[in-house]
């Protein structure tokens, strides 16, 4: 046994504090290492030479600064994750190694509402046969991240609101997929996920406070503060669709009046234009007919985004975030709805906390989710595993 403050328990402490930045970032320059750990060089140095011979991380050739470096990564064979997402309708999963490669994605359409079974059991067979299509073995899985279009009550882990997936009632979405595929399964909403997805991936990179805003049958915030997701001690953080904005307004699948998300999602945004636009019309034609030149379109995306901006402004006096991203198909508007919500948030918000904000469009699309749901698995699980496994040098690496 280790004996705390000992030369030994010291060295692992420095080996579990460099494989961590490694795995948060993907890959970092030892120096970029030095400084996000506080170690020296010299100790960073050794510490990576001997997680090398262990085949735990990779050292490549690079560049910073003009000058030449040495990039660390977690080995391609150290493990693999995997991510699933499941939206109102599509189901999409993700399979990447820890040096935060995407090895191979596949989506296919689902109504997830109608039964949380057949949703599980779809699950299943896409995430077997993605392994068996990329030759991976499945003994190489150390977790899965699993997103839902909801929130999850932190103590009993089963999803937060009946009216949002009224067939998911009672269902523990972590448990449920654990125990058919037999690993670690961590599991948050979509917006939660987006804000991870876009922070490692995305328009989210290189800031430490952020909301990513995701808009498509309702609208729900990811809260990262200072690095990290905030959930809330409910899990409920991050529910801006609930803001009210008018008491008289439309009545809210919350039971409230005049939420954002009645001004805003697609489900109350859509029936404004059916009349003249036809019943099958989607938000993905909407901000098509918009960027074509359609007025109506352009008003609707223009009002949504006003609104939408309120939203914002009220997290900016809140938080002060450094930036907004705007998931979902409305994200694909482009400065016909993100001009609007800047509008809003330059006259709501105080003064100092919009003049330090930026407000961009998701750079992930559709994949933020799923992609979010594998930053998940890397920022849960442990170093341990990785430590103690002996991976034989020179295994080959998936690319």
């Amino acid at each position: 046994m280790e004996t705390p403050g000992s030369q030994t328990s010291l060295h692992r402490a420095n080996l579990e504090r460099v494989v961590r930045a490694v795995r948060m970032a993907g890959s970092l320059t030892q120096a970029e290492i030095a400084r996000s750990t506080g170690l020296s060089a010299a100790t960073v140095s050794n510490i990576v030479r001997e997680l090398k011979d262990g085949g735990t991380v990779e050292v490549t050739p690079t560049s910073a600064g003009g000058r030449r470096a040495r990039s660390v990564s977690l080995s391609g064979d150290a493990g693999i994750v995997i991510g699933v997402d499941f939206g109102h309708t599509h189901l999409r999963v993700a399979i990447g190694n820890l040096a935060h490669q995407v090895l191979a994605e596949e989506s296919e359409p689902l109504d997830v509402d109608a039964s949380s079974a057949e949703g599980f059991d779809r699950a299943e067979q896409l995430v077997n046969r993605l392994i068996e299509a990329s030759g991976i073995g499945p003994d190489k899985v150390v977790g899965v991240g699993l997103g839902v279009p909801g929130p999850i009550d932190v103590e009993s882990g089963t999803l937060g609101s009946t009216s949002i997936l009224p067939g998911w009632t009672g269902i523990n979405p972590s448990e449920e997929l654990s125990g058919r595929l037999g690993v670690p399964v961590y599991v948050d909403n979509d917006a939660n996920l987006g804000a991870l997805g876009e922070l490692v991936w995305g328009s989210g990179r290189g800031v430490r406070d952020l909301a990513y805003i995701k808009v498509a049958s309702g609208v729900g915030a990811g809260l990262v503060i200072d690095g990290q997701i905030y959930r809330g001690p409910g899990g409920t953080a991050g529910e801006i669709g609930h803001i009210t904005l008018d008491e008289s307004g439309p009545v809210c699948r919350c039971g409230n009046r005049g939420c954002l998300e009645t001004f805003a999602a697609a489900r109350y945004v859509l029936p404004l234009l059916q009349s003249s636009h036809g019943p099958d019309l989607t938000m993905e034609r909407v901000v098509q007919l918009a960027r074509e030149g359609d007025p109506g379109c352009r008003r609707v995306i223009a009002d949504v985004g006003r609104h939408i901006g309120s939203g914002v402004a009220n997290l900016c006096n809140l938080l002060n975030p450094s930036r907004v991203v705007l998931g979902g198909n409305l994200a694909e508007a482009g400065e016909l709805v993100l001009g609007p919500i800047r509008e809003s948030v330059s006259r709501y918000a105080i003064p100092s906390a919009a003049r330090q904000l930026s407000v961009l469009p998701g750079a992930l699309g559709a994949r933020a989710e799923v992609l979010g749901s594998l930053a998940l698995v890397l920022s849960e699980m442990g170093d341990s595993t990785l430590l103690d496994s002996s991976t034989p040098v020179g295994a080959p690496a998936f690319t």
